[in-house]
């Protein structure tokens, strides 16, 4: 797997090359990260959203189409997440690689050229967003947060880490909130467009098999005509809970719902990341895992039992699908199997199991240029970045002992049950 190649264009904007050959395709991502806020999510949500429709050069969806389609049928998105208490917002293209375009084709620039257009250049009147195009994408985000309402699993691990970051900003959805959606205007989006150019820190991701010189160049001019002010960047970590929170919601449904959210004292950039990742896998990340044998299939007392580890705000979730008799049941069989743990009932099976799970999970992440892209994304906020053989030599070099000590740094921090009232 290549190395990743870093280049500083200016200021917090910076211009990282993946040198692949297994693909025919090439994919280009620009990521602005601004600090996560209720004031501001959703605009940026929705503004990304808009700026993939239209640009000042191609100034409605159709015309925008034509150009991709005449570039090998390239293809444009956007999207948003949250990465600790930041908000990232990225804009991709992807096309033909360069070796299989035609020989006075360089498409790399025309693509860089063409993201470009609609980052710096988006289709303006009268400084405000257009309207029509407003309202198509504020339809589609709202149909996408009813959709997390009625997707029970998500809903209750949103309304978990809601109550566990009650004062936190990542207790914030990555796109704010609904009201705020619904009531965003088309100048409201054009001053988070305005505010993202002059604050966010950039991060451009190139995988190809082709020179990226090209692109560079485009977007380091670009870059560098913007007067900015860059914004600080900053994630809350809280290492120990102080007390157990207890937060139950009843709705009608068939499952009932447990998430229960632990403080587990180590987040990026600290050494014992990797290991408590490790740590979380042995616990609940694999069909060999401690929760998923001895919770799930022995006890039966789970539809599903697993856990997952948010690294950048140092937070172990389980969530659980249980029976409403068997919440307490499985409650205490949760805790008892981390208290095994802690006490050393970790098997060498277990320990090996879950790093060969996560080295397949690294390796088998960037199967596709799109997930390579994803993949070095995903750690531009870390301390370093690991390429996926890195990652998995790091994962094969934590003992067991390294493991226990990371399980004793736990500790319970929210108990959220959604809990089903099934209709009679």
């Amino acid at each position: 797997m290549s190395n990743l190649v870093r280049k500083q264009i200016s200021d917090s904007i910076y211009f990282n090359t993946v040198k692949e050959s297994r693909f025919k395709t090439m994919r280009i991502s620009v990521t602005a990260f601004l600090p996560l806020s209720i004031k501001t999510a959703a605009q940026n949500a929705l503004m990304s959203l808009v700026m993939t429709r239209s640009c000042e050069k191609y100034p409605d969806f159709t015309q925008l189409s034509r150009k991709l389609a005449s570039l090998y049928g390239a293809s444009l998105s956007s999207g948003f997440r949250k990465m600790g208490d930041v908000q990232a917002l990225t804009f991709s293209i992807s096309g033909i690689d360069d070796r299989y375009a035609l020989s006075e084709d360089v498409v790399s620039k025309e693509l860089s050229d063409l993201l470009c257009d609609v980052i710096f250049n988006p289709f303006v009147k009268d400084t405000t967003f257009d309207s029509t195009e407003c309202e198509q994408e504020r339809r589609q985000l709202i149909d996408m947060i009813d959709s997390e309402f009625n997707e029970k699993r998500i809903y209750a691990n949103k309304k978990a880490i809601s109550a566990m970051c009650d004062t936190e900003a990542y207790g914030i959805a990555r796109y704010g909130d609904k009201e705020t959606v619904e009531k965003a205007t088309a100048s409201d989006l054009y001053q988070a467009w305005k505010n993202m150019l002059s604050t966010a820190r950039f991060e451009i991701v190139f995988v190809g098999d082709c020179d990226s010189s090209s692109a560079f160049d485009v977007f380091k001019s670009r870059f560098e005509k913007l007067d900015r002010a860059v914004v600080k960047l900053d994630t809350f970590v809280k290492r120990q809970a102080d007390e157990v929170k207890t937060i139950n919601e009843d709705m009608e449904l068939s499952q009932s719902k447990m998430i229960l959210g632990f403080r587990t004292a180590v987040a990026e950039p600290d050494d014992d990341t990797m290991t408590t990742r490790l740590m979380c896998t042995v616990l609940g990340g694999t069909a060999h895992s401690k929760l998923f044998c001895n919770v799930r299939e022995k006890l039966s007392l789970c539809y599903y039992c697993s856990s997952s580890y948010i690294r950048q705000k140092g937070i172990m979730l389980v969530e659980s699908g249980v029976e409403r008799d068997n919440i307490e049941k499985a409650k205490n069989a949760i805790l008892g199997e981390i208290k095994a743990m802690q006490n050393g009932d970790i098997t060498d099976e277990e320990l090996e199991s879950a790093k060969l799970s996560m080295a397949n999970a690294f390796y088998s992440s960037c199967d596709t240029v799109g997930g390579v892209n994803s993949y070095y994304l995903s750690q531009m906020l870390d301390g370093q970045i690991y390429t996926p053989s890195q990652a998995v030599e790091k994962i094969n070099s934590i003992t067991k002992e390294d493991v226990i000590r990371c399980a004793n740094m736990l500790t319970l921090d929210t108990v959220y049950t959604l809990t089903g009232n099934e209709a009679k």
